[in-house]
């Protein structure tokens, strides 16, 4: 993990097109903005592993029997 210092108003440039910038800091919270293209997803980790257990659960095969689909 790379961990940079970074004050109000600096930014990192990740990849040529992504901008993260420290917006405010209080006390222990920090918000930041993020300046990426459309194309490029943005989730907060809480929130992409709650999708990727849906999407895992989704995928499981269940066993069907045909006579029941046909009901």
């Amino acid at each position: 993990m790379l961990v940079l210092t970074r004050k109000k108003n600096e930014s990192i440039i990740i990849n040529d097109n992504i901008e993260i910038t420290i917006v405010d800091v209080q006390g222990e919270q920090v918000r930041i903005g993020i300046n990426a293209p459309k194309s490029v997803s943005i989730y907060r980790k809480e929130i992409f592993l709650e999708i990727q257990a849906e999407n895992k659960k989704a995928a499981e095969v269940k066993n069907v029997d045909l006579k029941d689909l046909l009901k």
